[in-house]
């Protein structure tokens, strides 16, 4: 579409088709050079229109020179690069406190006085920014003990809960224990499927709600998948299936917990294994549950599984509401001088119980200790490749 831009009866470049190129359109300098007629051209005494005066201070264009050096090809920016650092120029405002007597002062001036932060607040944020990471792929973490009773699947589902609370992806724990595990009671059952019916039908799922048909989902958005309450059907359940069933998941899911059985050679183990991306020990606080711990180490040591080892983080699980004559500090310290990281989860009343959990009803220093954990284990996910 064209039309008169009233100099001359040419057609206005911005409404020719030419104007569809990318080429720049000349400008009347350029084209009073290559000989294109102007206006002011063919008219009796007619010549160009006076430029601006020189001067021998400023130079032909009229004005001072830039006072920046000339480096012939760079292209400048527009406007001035020290703009670009807003943090220099805005003032940003407090963040809210969130607990503690600052709260109090806040919420009882109806949010006029802000003192910011507490320490205990800045803490936790930093904790949160850890553990909220980005995860490429699907991270694979195993939750090992060869003793039972020192909390395993609790702590598989607390730090389940914490990180799928936390996180805007998807989170899901198998249970794999051979002997009818119990982590489908951790959470509101809303399904009877197990993971043989995910076995069976692991063809036909192509779409995350195709998936969510065999999972529970708690609260905090971990969803669970069960084993099979026989225990002869649960024994099973080999290598070769729990590959095939993370195979699935992974398509799904971007962190995946497999709650293990209590022994290290049952069928599935060596899936487990070598698919691992990062092994969580559970202990408790005991010197039987440790040495247990100890021995699961220096199995997973003997049998080529080392470098998992260096990177494992050890859980002291305290299950009981006093720690008796053991050193924890101690305990700790031997466990750190093998792996990765310790981290130790107090008693909570509301773990004792052994029902449903909900993280709103653990006491703040197991809230704190599970995200010290969370973090810590989400420090790895950078270093994970992509599956």
């Amino acid at each position: 579409m064209t039309g008169p831009n009233g100099v001359g009866g040419r057609d206005h470049p911005l409404y020719s088709e030419a104007s569809t190129d990318s080429t720049p359109y000349p400008s009347p300098t350029a084209r009073w050079q290559q000989g294109n007629p102007e206006p002011w051209q063919g008219r009796q005494g007619a010549g160009p229109p006076a430029g601006p005066a020189q001067h021998p201070q400023y130079g032909a264009q009229g004005h001072p020179p830039s006072s920046r050096p000339q480096y012939p090809g760079y292209a400048y920016p527009l406007g001035d690069a020290g703009l670009d650092d807003t943090s220099r120029f805005v003032r940003k405002p407090k963040r809210e406190p969130k607990s503690g007597w600052r709260r109090a002062v806040y919420v009882a001036s109806g949010k006029l006085v802000n003192l910011g932060e507490s320490p205990a607040d800045r803490r936790r944020r930093e904790l949160v920014s850890r553990v909220n990471q980005p995860l490429r792929g699907c991270y694979r973490i195993a939750m090992l003990s060869l003793k039972g009773g020192v909390g395993k699947t609790t702590i598989t589902t607390t730090l389940g809960s914490t990180f799928a609370s936390l996180r805007g992806d998807r989170v899901v724990a198998v249970d794999a224990n051979p002997d009818a595990g119990t982590l489908a009671q951790k959470i509101p059952i809303e399904t009877t499927a197990t993971v043989r019916h995910l076995l069976r039908d692991a063809d036909s799922i192509t779409r995350y709600s195709d998936v969510r048909t065999y999972t529970s989902q708690g609260p905090s958005r971990l969803e669970i998948l069960a084993s099979d309450s026989d225990p002869a059907v649960s024994e099973a359940f080999s290598e070769h299936d729990y590959l095939r069933v993370v195979s699935v998941l992974e398509h799904f899911y971007n962190i995946v917990l497999t709650d293990c059985g209590t022994g290290l050679m049952h069928s599935a183990m060596k899936g487990v294994l070598d698919s691992a991306d990062m092994l969580v020990v559970v202990s408790s606080g005991s010197l039987d549950g440790a040495r247990s711990a100890s021995a699961t180490l220096d199995w997973l040591d003997a049998h080529g599984y080392g470098d998992l080892v260096t990177q494992s983080v050890v859980v002291i699980n305290s299950v009981r509401p006093k720690a008796g004559s053991v050193d924890l500090d101690k305990l700790s310290a031997h466990f750190a001088a093998r792996v990765r990281a310790v981290a130790r989860i107090p008693f909570d009343p509301h773990l004792e119980e052994g029902a449903e959990i909900e993280l709103d009803r653990l006491a703040d220093g197991t809230r704190l200790a599970l995200l010290e954990l969370a973090a810590t284990i989400a420090d790895g996910f950078g270093g994970h490749p992509l599956r």
